[in-house]
């Protein structure tokens, strides 16, 4: 798989190393050489510096080859520009663009790339981990959007059926319950135990509503 990291900064060389370690030839292009510093010692893919948004250094990093493509700049406008060009000129399959200023999110979204966005998407983990202590994430999809929380079912619970937990709730979607540790796929009428573990889908709005829910739960 050859692939190019555009930025070189702390996330680039971070992404750059990971990719390379999972055997993709990866070619990271910025504007300073200095940058490539960050690059660990045995890093073994190729390194191109200049105007990012030349012709030239993307001829140079081989752009016409490339499956993949992460524009991940702290420069929004740059990298807006350089996916845009990979994906209609280049015609880069699977290119992914870094959202630095969740201001500008919605102006990226309308070129309808894949957008990371660190800052809001680390916010809203810290704001989850200060909120609900107790309902920990798994798994993000998107921008955190949509996630998938664990949580485990505590002793006021005990003995109620699950769909009193999620039934009025439309955002959120139970995806797996473990009881000693063997996982199913719950029928909305099997009683809980302190103790399960629930792996649940869901939007920030509804897990904000589950959470409200245990607390009630919890003071009954």
């Amino acid at each position: 798989m050859k692939t190019v990291v555009v930025g070189c900064g702390r996330l680039g060389a971070e992404l750059a190393y990971r990719l390379f370690k999972r055997g993709h030839q990866v070619t990271v292009v910025d504007e300073s050489p200095q940058q490539f510093s960050r690059l660990p010692a045995d890093f073994l893919g190729r390194s191109i510096y200049g105007d990012l948004l030349s012709a030239e250094l993307m001829e140079s990093a081989d752009f016409t080859h490339a499956n993949c493509l992460a524009a991940v700049t702290d420069n929004d406008s740059i990298n807006a520009v350089v996916a845009h060009v990979a994906r209609t000129v280049y015609h880069i399959p699977n290119v992914v663009v870094r959202s630095y200023d969740p201001a500008l999110r919605p102006v990226l979204a309308t070129f309808g790339f894949q957008i990371v966005s660190s800052s809001s998407w680390g916010a809203q983990r810290i704001e989850e981990i200060l909120h609900s202590p107790r309902i920990s994430t798994v798994f993000s999809a998107g921008n955190g959007e949509v996630e998938v929380y664990e949580m485990v079912i505590p002793e006021q619970w005990e003995g109620r059926l699950l769909k009193s937990l999620v039934e009025n709730n439309a955002e959120c979607l139970v995806v797996a319950l473990t009881r000693n540790g063997h996982a199913i796929l719950p029928a909305p009428d099997i009683l809980l135990r302190a103790g399960d573990i629930l792996d649940i889908s869901a939007t920030d709005s509804g897990i904000a509503c589950l959470h409200g829910l245990l607390e009630v739960g919890k003071e009954s």
